[in-house]
């Protein structure tokens, strides 16, 4: 995600990435890339490729099994878009116009892949707090599940969390297409960008599904001692409940661990005063990117109807007859 940083800028030549240079005050690719450089790249564009093949295989998983199409799962597929989104507009452009490249000289195409970065993440996180109240209902009140959580409530989630995303990923370009008019950094932009957009598009969140996921845990203890009550049928829906929910909650644990050092270091470095090496915020930046790659390798490890889905597709058996009603153990 795209923020404001103090970067010392007399300083710049020796943060300088492995693939820049300087050109008469220009910051531009290196005509003659180092082996660094190439290494990074052929890296990058792995990550890039794995990020788009493995979210396209949980897209179309939950759309060809019928037995994946439910409500938490529909969520799932909007994350998993925004996923591959991500490997497709914003690693390229993460490349092409590199955080620091961009830190030393903001063109319109670092605005562009900004508003892009800003979108998809901002929608990741709207996705998951979306999934969080999916879960909470399905464990917390289980009886009122099925009414609360239909397929027009997920519509409506998935159609608010892709709209907020992008008039926030507009919000932000629109006032870096003035900034010429500032003679210095402005203040309110360096505010926003450092205080008020990590509050409203990382923290909150991120506090309202911590504490959607402790009441979760705390409901399926207590289910877990009173569970004999509920029959063999009622332990099985539970345990399979129980365990969508913690394979979802360490999908929710993936993406603190990408974002959380991001977003604490563009919080309270610049506070500071002290500028914050390029290499840092750089290495940040493709750890919160990376996050995209994560998830379908959780689903495969952590959620067995995945994990049968994703054998059919990769082994090629689908190609050999309808598997759409196919059970998924």
């Amino acid at each position: 995600m795209e923020s404001e940083v103090t970067v010392n800028r007399s300083d710049v030549v020796t943060d300088l990435h492995p693939c820049y240079e300087i050109d008469h005050l220009s910051y531009k690719f290196t005509t003659t890339p180092s082996a660094i450089c190439v290494t990074l790249y052929v890296f990058l564009t792995l990550m890039s490729l794995i990020t788009v093949c493995g979210n396209l295989l949980v897209i179309f998983s939950i759309i060809y099994f019928k037995q994946l199409l439910t409500p938490t799962n529909y969520l799932v597929l909007s994350l998993a878009v925004a996923d591959v989104l991500v490997g497709i507009l914003v690693f390229p452009f993460s490349m092409a116009f590199s955080v620091s490249s961009c830190l030393y000289h903001e063109g319109l195409y670092c605005k562009i892949r900004g508003s892009f970065d800003v979108s998809l993440s901002t929608c990741s996180i709207m996705n998951l707090c979306c999934i969080s109240l999916d879960r909470y209902y399905a464990v917390c009140q289980p009886l009122t599940y099925k009414s609360k959580i239909n397929h027009k409530v997920v519509l409506g989630m998935i159609v608010a969390s892709w709209g907020i995303s992008t008039l926030i990923g507009i919000g932000v370009i629109i006032p870096k297409l003035n900034e010429e008019k500032c003679k210095d950094e402005c203040l309110i932009d360096v505010l926003m960008a450092n205080t008020v957009g990590p509050i409203l598009s990382f923290y909150f969140p991120v506090v309202i599904m911590l504490s959607i996921y402790l009441k979760i845990f705390l409901a399926a203890r207590k289910q877990a001692h009173s569970i004999h009550s509920m029959g063999k049928s009622g332990e099985a829906v539970s345990r399979m409940e129980r365990k969508a929910t913690k394979t979802l909650a360490i999908v929710l644990g993936a993406f603190l661990f990408c974002w959380t050092p991001f977003f604490l270091c563009i919080t309270f470095l610049p506070i500071s005063n002290e500028p914050v090496p390029v290499p840092v915020i750089e290495t940040l930046n493709w750890l919160t990117l990376s996050n995209s790659m994560l998830n379908p390798f959780i689903y495969a490890f952590f959620y067995s109807r995945f994990r049968s889905a994703f054998k059919i597709i990769i082994s090629g058996k689908i190609f050999q007859g309808n598997f759409a009603n196919s059970i998924l153990h």
